[in-house]
Formats: C-alpha cells, sequence, structure tokens
C-alpha cells in the first residue's frame, strides 16, 4: 500500500479510536502497530478489510448501547456494556490476520518482487501455499500463495460476524437459546454460547461486509486477461469452466462462500464460549456479568468477599478459556479450516501448503 495513503489512514484511524475513546491507552499503540503491519503490504485490500472491520463494529456496537448496557452487569458491579477495549482484545480479533499478511509480504521480499507484487492478479484456484515458492502462471507475471488470500478473508470476516452476531443480537426480542445445551434451553441474554436467529442473520451480514469489501478491492485475474500496454497473452477462460479467470459467477461465489464462511465462524465462537467459556449470572438480578477486558469473571466479588457470601452463579461453561482466548481459537480454526476448504474445492492436495 502506497505509504500517502497509508500513513494518513493510520493517523486518522488511531485519532478517531482515541477521539471516541474506544480503546485503552495499550489498545492504541497496538492498534497503530497492526494497522501498519496491513499498511505494508503492497495489496491495500488486506488494510481496508482492517478499516471496514474497525468502523462496521464500532458502529454496531454503539447501536442502542443505552438498551445493551441495561442487560448485563459488568464484573465490578456496574452496569453492562462495551468499555474500552484493551490491547489483548485488539490482538485477539486481528493477531492471526497480521501473522499470515506478514509471512505474506516476508515471501515477497525473500523472492525480491515486492516491487511488482501490486500488479499480480490472483488466479482461480491455482495453488494452495502458506509459505513456498511463489509459482508463474502463463497470464501473468507470477502468483500468490492464495492460502493467505483465504486465510486473512476468512478470519476478518469470522470476527466480523462474530461481533455483528454479539451487539445485535443481545438485542433481539427473543430469548438466546445455549447452542451447547442437549435440549437447546433458554438462557440470559449475553451468556457465552447463547443464540438467536437475530443474532445469527447479523453475523452473517457482517461477514458480507467483509466478502463484498474483498471483491471489490482483491487483484483478481480477470477473463481474458490482458496486460497494461493492452497485449492479449491468452484466452484466459472462467474458473467455473476450467480457466483461471475470475468473472461475474466466480466473484459471485466468492461473496458468497467467504458470507457462509464468517456466519459459521460466529456459530463456532458460540460453541466455545458456551462449551469452554464460563458464563456467570448474578443471581439476584438474573443478568450476565461481563468480565473487563474480555477476562474471566470471579465468582466472588470484592464486595461479597466482605460479607462471606456471593450471589454469583455459573450459568454455562467450565472456564477453560476467557473470552479473547476464545476469540483467537475461532480465527485461528476459521482461517486454517478457509484454507483447508478451498483445497478440497479447488480439488488441491493439502501438501501444497508446505511445498
Amino acid at each position: 500500500m502506497h505509504p500517502y495513503l497509508a500513513v494518513p489512514a493510520t493517523v486518522a484511524l488511531v485519532w478517531r479510536a482515541y477521539s471516541r475513546n474506544s480503546l485503552t491507552p495499550a489498545g492504541l499503540v497496538v492498534a497503530a502497530l497492526t494497522a501498519v503491519v496491513h499498511a505494508i503490504h503492497p495489496w491495500s485490500v488486506f488494510f481496508a478489510l482492517l478499516v471496514v472491520f474497525f468502523l462496521a463494529g464500532t458502529a454496531v456496537t454503539k447501536v442502542k448501547h443505552d438498551v445493551k448496557a441495561r442487560l448485563t452487569l459488568s464484573s465490578s458491579g456496574s452496569s453492562g456494556g462495551e468499555s474500552q477495549r484493551t490491547h489483548i482484545q485488539v490482538l485477539a480479533n486481528s493477531a492471526v490476520a497480521s501473522v499470515l499478511i506478514l509471512l505474506h509480504y516476508r515471501q515477497l521480499l525473500a523472492r525480491d518482487k515486492s516491487r511488482t507484487a501490486g500488479e499480480a492478479c490472483w488466479p482461480y484456484g491455482e495453488d494452495l501455499l502458506v509459505i513456498g515458492i511463489v509459482r508463474y502462471h502463463p497470464f501473468h507475471q507470477y502468483s500468490q500463495p492464495k492460502c493467505t488470500n483465504i486465510s486473512a478473508d476468512s478470519n476478518y470476516a469470522a470476527v466480523a460476524a462474530d461481533t455483528f452476531s454479539s451487539e445485535l443480537g443481545i438485542l433481539s426480542k427473543s430469548h438466546p437459546r445455549l447452542l451447547t445445551s442437549w435440549n437447546f434451553r433458554r438462557v440470559p441474554p449475553g451468556t457465552n454460547g447463547g443464540i438467536t436467529l437475530w443474532g445469527t442473520l447479523a453475523g452473517f451480514l457482517g461477514a458480507s461486509t467483509i466478502a463484498l469489501t474483498s471483491v471489490l478491492l482483491l487483484p483478481f485475474c480477470p477473463v481474458g486477461l490482458t496486460s497494461r500496454t493492452g497485449k492479449l497473452f491468452g484466452d484466459n477462460q472462467p474458473g467455473l469452466e476450467g480457466g483461471s479467470g475470475w468473472g461475474l459467477q466466480e466473484k459471485a461465489a466468492w461473496i458468497m462462500a467467504v458470507s457462509v464462511w464468517g456466519g459459521l465462524g460466529s456459530l463456532l465462537d458460540s460453541a466455545l464460549g458456551g462449551w469452554f467459556q464460563e458464563s456467570v449470572v448474578d443471581a439476584r438480578s438474573g443478568k450476565i456479568i461481563e468480565g473487563n477486558g474480555g477476562k474471566k469473571v470471579p465468582l466472588t466479588s470484592s464486595h461479597t468477599k466482605q460479607k462471606g457470601n456471593s450471589s454469583r452463579r455459573v450459568e454455562s461453561g467450565i472456564g477453560f478459556l476467557d473470552n479473547n482466548a476464545v476469540n483467537v481459537t475461532m480465527a485461528f480454526t476459521m482461517s486454517v479450516g478457509g484454507m483447508v476448504a478451498a483445497a478440497y474445492v479447488w480439488d488441491l492436495p493439502l501438501s501444497t501448503i508446505f511445498n
């Protein structure tokens, strides 16, 4: 990404987070470093995905914020609602994508082709690589590792879906049902693993925003690829017809696949949260207690310690992971799963990831 675009865009993002008190000081630093990692890649799509995720996620967080604040409690005993995000929370949502982007950029530097990386196009279903030799293609100078592209899109589609589902699903008029319970029992709003139809649809909407952004900015190899001088390299057929070009059908399939995969990531996050993250409820009010900064909620507060009793009880989950660990696990699983799914759909051996 060109510096004259990356620098002001990064400054604008950090300033927006600072002015709206969205992040802690450490969170601002990590967010700035994350933006730099995305910006150094020659393709602008990854930085754009970060921007869309941040802006859209902030927007849905603010939707009926006062209503959501009354539905849950914080671990300190006050009303719930989203507080300032910490550096751990920023990393939980962006670390997987950042690592993939750094690996991709390192690959370009190792082959001394970073100067022309921005001019390369992405052929339909050619390679499945994370780190490896870049394979040449007859219609363009060289191709990029598809696995990195797919993983980054899978990651942001999944985390965007999770954010939309959590922030909008809690506003559903119907009671959430615990995804991991044998009888799909009703649980209080904000319970980890609790899902509603509205929240599930919101998750797919969040993933769709990432899918649409990626389809607009990814450098797809077009059908009948030509050079910048207008010379036709070959009759590049659409990918669904056995070629390597991305026509309207291929791009429509891409949007659908990324949207569905991201929505499934939101459901996976609910499953992981329902099984491995403890949901603690205040017995007096019946409201879920949220941990500060995505941390675990102690079963005994400082106030109840003094009285020698506790009004907190476990609604679901075993307490093996906190919310941040659930988010990282989900993002990693969906990123790796995106590679495996692409290998299956494009009939490519998984060994190409390492070759």
